[in-house]
């Protein structure tokens, strides 16, 4: 059928390119329009095409008056019946072939694919970005301007289209017709145009500056309103729906301040542009009727003089408008690629290669690394965890423990020393291959909101059903799965889990995220505070299962709640980004250091947040918990 082979010029989908979009708007337009520059160059032709036969109606249209004006009635169609044939072929044949085949073009074939191919690169592009990239903005902002750079661009594509383009053949057309005619008819046109070139240049300009001010001003109430709603069980709980009205509301008085300043300018250009066009109206039809008086031209001319500026009139105001919808797109995408065409924190290397691990030896040699010149985290770190060793990071709350994890699967780049599994430096290995190697259970445990077959299945892409279902048995899922049921009436395995898996309880959660960590069976494995959601109960269910989880593997676990790792091979305790204590749970007690003092203080299990300042003993003997 022949809309879909249109509908198929374009594929979405094309990801043969990964690199960062182009930071200047005209080159981002040059990046995303270079794969279809024919297709765009062919409807530039047709579109073209048309607009020349609706020229030729009005000439036609003069012709037609001065042939009734001097011709026989009953000899009229065999005087002219060539010309007839010739005005009947162009408006009946080739205008209408070549507008449905420049809107087909447009409708089926650029727009659904531009749109939509800009969205997907740009979209895998930030996908790619660091860690901290996403910690530093709203999600929903972000998934914002990857939609709406998508069509932004394909608008002011369509406006080039249907009206600079179209303005140009127009005003070129005229030109040719009024110079055959009498070239002081373009007297009130040339006026008009370079008034005209002047609003375009000097009003529609700080259009585009205000669109963009109003795209991020809409970004931004969208951010606020999905944080509002991702964070929903903070917001009940602490009972600030209020609170969070004042948050939104100030969003929205800033989106429409924006809106309005724009409108304002779009006023201002509008009423510029209704002078203008009264003032070329009035001029050409005087200077017409003038020369009609000194029989230099006839009326047919006048006929179509006339009726070309009233043409011009109609059409000024919807170009105007398409060309400021055009600088507003193109404000629109200026502002979508300062978020979107941003250089990758953490890149691969030119050539990495794939990471090999045979025997899963870690080592971190004299690591540095600080959030900035000011907060140093890790300094001077050095720490050889042997293949098949378990090894538990201990150390107060801002110690560096977790920064030491990221540090491992390189969500950041180290400021200083290097990295290495199996000898092999991760800096110098593509980040998949790396993360493909190393299973992470985290104590924020944050599931997709799909099905709980697919969340489980996250470890190995290509696991059977009854792999996943033993995974689930031994992360001690299997109890409660079945008894899941989504409002779509799906149960069990298919039953979908809601945002970040909010329809879980925390313990629920984890269990899933342990249970894939299982399926994927990866050589080295990093606990973060795996347990901290289980109860009691549960933790001791699933002890066992994660026992049998760590053998053979590498293992490093961090924990506050020290009797979860007291049994491991050695404990590495952390103060200040550095190592001051190692050994195994018996040394460290016996040693009576800081690892000692943390065991004695806890209260249930736990260690929590203590001033690194503080000696521990001032701080319980102050009536301070145990934390």
């Amino acid at each position: 059928m022949i809309y879909e082979r249109l509908e198929g010029l374009v594929d979405p989908l094309d990801d043969s390119r990964l690199d960062m979009p182009p930071r200047s708007v005209a080159r981002f337009f040059a990046y995303y329009l270079a794969p279809v520059r024919g297709l765009v160059g062919l409807t530039l032709l047709l579109a073209g095409i048309a607009a020349v036969c609706e020229l030729f109606l009005y000439a036609f249209l003069g012709e037609l008056v001065d042939w009734m004006s001097e011709s026989d009635p009953t000899t009229f169609f065999d005087d002219h019946g060539a010309g007839l044939l010739v005005m009947m072929a162009v408006i009946a044949v080739i205008r209408p072939l070549a507008m449905i085949a420049s809107r087909g073009l447009i409708t089926l074939t650029l727009s659904p694919g531009i749109t939509n191919n800009v969205r997907w690169n740009n979209y895998r592009y930030v996908l790619r970005q660091s860690l901290s990239f996403f910690q530093n903005d709203f999600a929903g902002r972000v998934a914002q301007k990857v939609m709406q750079t998508g069509h932004a661009l394909r608008e002011a594509l369509v406006n080039v289209i249907d009206g600079v383009w179209l303005l140009v053949i127009y005003l070129a057309g005229i030109v040719f017709m009024f110079t055959d005619m009498d070239a002081r008819l373009l007297i009130p046109l040339a006026l008009w145009a370079a008034a005209y070139t002047s609003v375009v240049v000097y009003m529609v300009p700080p259009v585009r500056r205000k669109s963009a001010a109003l795209s991020e001003a809409n970004s931004t109430l969208i951010g606020r309103m999905v944080d509002s709603y991702t964070n929903i069980q903070s917001v009940k709980l602490f009972a600030h729906a209020d609170r969070e009205e004042q948050f939104v509301a100030e969003g929205v008085r800033r989106h429409t301040q924006a809106f309005r300043t724009m409108m304002r300018a779009i006023l201002n250009m509008t009423a510029v542009l209704v002078l203008l066009n009264t003032a070329l109206i009035l001029g050409t039809a005087f200077i017409s009727i003038r020369l009609w008086q000194e029989q230099v031209i006839t009326l047919g001319a006048i006929a179509v003089a006339n009726g070309m500026i009233i043409r011009v009139n109609q059409m000024s105001g919807w170009i105007l408008r398409t060309i400021t919808t055009l600088f507003e797109n193109i404000g629109t995408v200026q502002n979508g690629i300062d978020t979107v065409a941003r250089p990758h924190a953490v890149v691969d290397r030119p050539g990495a290669r794939s990471l090999r691990v045979e025997r899963g030896e870690v080592v971190f040699d004299h690591v540095d690394f600080s959030f900035g010149a000011e907060l140093a985290v890790i300094r001077d770190f050095s720490l050889k965890v042997a293949p098949g060793e378990k090894v538990g990071i201990v150390g107060r709350s801002g110690a560096g423990k977790s920064t030491l994890v990221n540090l491992l699967l390189r969500f950041y780049d180290v400021g200083g020393g290097h990295i290495f599994i199996d000898g092999q430096d991760i800096s110098h290995v593509s980040q998949e291959s790396l993360r493909e190697h190393i299973a992470v259970v985290t104590q924020d445990t944050a599931l997709l909101h799909r099905s709980i077959r697919d969340n489980i299945r996250y470890g190995n892409a290509q696991a059977a059903d009854t792999a996943i279902r033993e995974a689930a048995r031994l992360a001690e899922a299997d109890g409660f799965i079945p008894g899941l049921r989504d409002p779509q009436g799906r149960r069990g395995y298919d039953a979908h889990v809601g945002e970040r898996g909010v329809k879980l309880s925390g313990g629920q959660r984890q269990r899933i995220a342990i249970a894939r960590v299982i399926l994927k069976n990866a050589p080295i494995l990093v606990l973060d505070e795996a347990t901290s959601a289980l109860d009691s109960e549960v933790e001791a269910a699933i002890h066992e299962q994660l026992q049998h989880l760590m053998k053979g593997k590498t293992v490093i676990a961090i924990a506050h709640r020290l009797s979860t790792i007291a049994s491991l091979d050695r404990l590495v305790v952390m103060d200040h980004g550095e190592i001051v204590e190692q050994g195994t749970h018996a040394a460290l007690v016996e040693s009576d250091g800081l690892y000692a003092q943390l065991w004695r203080r806890q209260s249930g299990g736990f260690l929590g947040v203590i001033d690194a300042d503080e000696p521990i003993e001032t701080h319980v003997a102050a009536g301070g918990a145990p934390r």
